[in-house]
């Protein structure tokens, strides 16, 4: 077979003919916990703590998936193995899980979240890591900016659950892009804390320690961890604490993490240039022991990939 395999509902179906109902909590009430995992030659980088973020997601949704992590591992190394027969050698995929409550029985428009679901909709799927949409991260650094729409109070939803209700983000997203078309969204808190990008960590390097904002607000990232274990190994000095737009704009260097790319520098905020305007000393670091880490040059993978 030439085409993709997608994990749906315990069948492994090709991906043309893989799709949801309308009904589906997931498009209903954008009720989908997710995560992301990406391989390093064409093999899962911590899938294990992927999916334990998903699990622990899915306890806090109240939602079976009716599959043991064990399973689920089982499964997605096998899709993997598959798709990953299907790529050119110097190709990466990145690994799609998500989980809806799943499609409900009646459905009464906005009363749909008090109809009990028939079963959960669990989907696996993969598609070829587009590393050269991030090649100017690397090329001129990242440019953040913070738009008036604020992040999802942790009173709402806890932070800890990576989940695809994310209408805030798209009008985030449109408003950063009135600043800046190549620009990434920062969201602040409502009270002026740095949060986090819609798919990353934000962290900064003041007088070579790396901080980062609290967990009060954020994702735990796995990347995000890689980054502590990493520091701990080189002998950086890591910390969370509250920062706002100022602690940003005198920092020495600022960066994302994230599962696609693993690290990008940022070099502006709103405008403004961070340090020198160029990837740090405690970047550069961390970028070199990841890519020891992973058996592959991070940034020259990113620079040299190209599309299709």
């Amino acid at each position: 077979m030439t085409e993709s395999l997608v994990f749906l509902n315990g069948r492994m179906v090709p991906e043309s003919q893989a799709s949801l109902r309308i009904y589906d909590m997931g498009i209903v009430l954008g009720a989908t916990t997710t995560e992301m995992t990406r391989t390093f030659r064409q093999r899962p980088f911590r899938l294990l703590d992927h999916l334990g973020r998903l699990y622990r997601s899915l306890r806090y949704m109240n939602v079976d998936p009716g599959l043991s992590r064990e399973e689920m591992e089982r499964v997605s190394e096998e899709l993997v193995a598959h798709n990953a027969g299907l790529l050119r050698a110097d190709q990466e995929l990145g690994l799609i899980h998500f989980v809806t409550p799943g499609e409900v029985k009646t459905y009464a428009g906005s009363a749909a979240g008090q109809a009990e679901p028939s079963r959960p909709t669990v989907c696996i799927h993969t598609f070829p890591l587009p590393l050269h949409m991030w090649a100017h991260f690397f090329r001129e650094g990242v440019h953040v900016v913070t738009p008036s729409i604020r992040h999802v109070p942790p009173q709402c939803v806890d932070p800890k659950m990576k989940n695809r209700s994310r209408m805030h983000w798209f009008l985030a997203d449109r408003e950063t892009r009135l600043v800046d078309p190549k620009a990434t969204t920062l969201l602040l808190d409502l009270e002026g804390n740095i949060t986090e990008t819609s798919g990353a960590n934000f962290l900064l390097v003041r007088d070579g320690r790396v901080l980062s904002p609290t967990l009060r607000n954020i994702l735990p990232g796995v990347s995000r961890q890689v980054v502590i274990e990493l520091c701990d190994r080189l002998g950086i000095a890591f910390a969370e604490r509250d920062l706002q737009v100022h602690d940003v704009v005198n920092a020495d260097e600022a960066f994302l993490s994230t599962t696609p790319y693993c690290m990008a520098p940022c070099t502006k905020i709103n405008g403004l240039t961070i340090g020198d305007g160029k990837p740090g000393p405690v970047f550069n670091r961390l970028m070199a022991a990841w890519s020891d880490l992973a058996g592959v040059d991070i940034v020259a993978q990113v620079l040299e990939s190209r599309a299709g």
